[in-house]
């Protein structure tokens, strides 16, 4: 019986038994924290002999794009975009121009056109471009182009659009790579990144900026790009900035990374939401064959962030703060380390478990009454009725069954009721075993007692 009652519990009590699946704020809060800002600049010096002066050094403001990265390796491996990096990997021409530019209308001011184009023609210009990755702690590091493959319709018509940084770091968070070809029209999706509207936003502070925003939606189609590669589209928002960010499952499984978003065809550069598209995961798993990148590796820092997570939603709450002490101490000051550790001490109100209470009172219940109908079985399992009685005596007249009358004998000898033919025995008398009744073993013996 306590086997049953143990096994119904395990079964009915929510949370005891199976690996329930990742709530979707706990796979969220595990991919953030490898999500990071790219920032591709180029900066210039430009020499510039103005008409009216000598020979000046200037320095403009510099080209500046950004855009978004993940940790794909622990050991400072981080996908993205080409074009997000592309300014700073293979700067354009028209960038040294624009920076001419700009440092001859500073240093010279209001000259006309005429001898602005002559002062621009004879400038000097050493442009210094550079690549780096704001973490969410707001850490500034600098990275190096590892493996580049050109823009769609950019630099080379087949290119992938990716790009494999390389960070001087170690244990950093990262995220796993899933199977796009698994994924279906209507799974989940969640874009990580940095939208510019975020990112420039005078209403928001400097760290809030440089932690990666997440918009949601689903997967809406398969379709090819115009060199015929597959791509997914989706409904989930995307912006500017955006780009190269990844597109994670449910689990929070890395199922592409965003590419392009759609603009409007009036030619005012607006983004048609609803229609973005993400480089699947499998071409990111064949841009990185022949690269040191280790998608098996073990980021110290992921361990005590998704055990100190686990453990937070199991309502762990003191080991959890132990895990998220140990993911600080590896990666210091994360913002949402530094809030899962603050809410881990200061837990949420534990609602009543009502249904859990009724389940355990139902099989609590149910137990009693079972044990209850089981001692009652076993206490009458020999009884019969009175008819019964007269049953066995009219089957077998010359072999009656024998009668005894076990009452105490304070009972017996008060009553005026006695049994017909029966013999009295005391209850001590029959637990002691008499041998005086003298009763041949085949005869059937019916006791009587109050």
């Amino acid at each position: 019986m306590r086997k049953w009652i143990a096994s119904v519990l395990l079964l009915a009590v929510p949370g005891i038994a199976g690996g329930a699946e990742l709530s979707v704020q706990e796979a969220l809060l595990r991919a953030k924290p490898a999500v990071a800002l790219v920032v591709s600049e180029v900066a210039s010096e430009v020499m510039v002999r103005c008409p009216t002066g000598g020979q000046q050094r200037v320095i403009p403001t510099p080209f500046r794009e950004t855009g978004t990265g993940w940790f794909i390796a622990p050991n400072g491996w981080m996908i993205t975009n080409a074009h997000v990096v592309s300014p700073a990997h293979l700067p354009p021409k028209a960038i040294a121009e624009q920076q001419v530019e700009d440092g001859v209308r500073r240093a010279c001011g209001d000259i006309g056109q005429q001898a602005l184009s002559t002062v621009i023609a004879r400038a000097q210009v050493k442009v210094n471009p550079s690549i780096s990755v704001i973490l969410s702690n707001g850490i500034r590091l600098p990275a190096t182009v590892v493996r580049y493959s050109p823009p769609v319709a950019g630099e080379g018509m087949s290119g992938r659009d990716l790009a494999l940084l390389k960070l001087d770091a170690a244990d950093m968070p990262s995220l796993t790579l899933g199977d796009s070809s698994n994924a279906k029209i209507g799974d989940k999706l969640h874009i990580l990144g940095f939208p510019g509207v975020v990112v420039s936003h005078e209403l928001l502070s400097a760290s809030a900026q440089v932690e990666a925003s997440v918009t949601n939606g689903a997967i809406s189609g398969f379709k090819q790009d115009i060199a015929n590669q597959p791509v997914i589209q989706t409904d989930a928002p995307a912006a500017w900035g955006n780009s190269g960010g990844p597109a994670v499952g449910s689990q929070g499984e890395v199922l592409g990374v965003l590419t392009f978003v759609t603009l409007d065809s009036s030619g005012q550069g607006g983004i048609v939401q609803g229609f973005n598209f993400v480089i699947p995961s499998a071409a990111i798993r064949e841009f990185l064959k022949g690269t040191e990148v280790r998608l098996d590796e073990t980021s110290r820092f992921n361990v005590a962030w998704h055990a100190g997570l686990a453990d937070y939603f199991a309502g762990n709450y003191a080991r959890a703060e132990k895990h998220f002490a140990e993911a600080n101490r590896l990666l210091p000051e994360l913002p949402d380390v530094r809030r899962m550790t603050a809410e881990a001490k200061n837990p949420p109100a534990r609602p009543f478990p009502w249904r859990t209470m009724a389940t355990v009172l139902t099989v609590a219940v149910l137990a009693a009454g079972g044990g209850l109908l089981a001692m009652r079985w076993k206490r009458n399992r020999f009884r019969i009725r009175p008819s019964e009685v007269m049953r066995l005596i009219e089957i077998s007249p010359e072999q009656p069954p024998i009668i005894l009358d076990v009452r105490d004998r304070a009972t017996y000898a008060k009553s005026p009721v006695k049994i017909l033919d029966s013999r009295h025995v005391t209850p001590e008398e029959l637990q002691a075993g008499t041998s005086a009744l003298d009763i041949e073993a085949s005869r059937t013996v019916v006791a009587y007692c109050t």
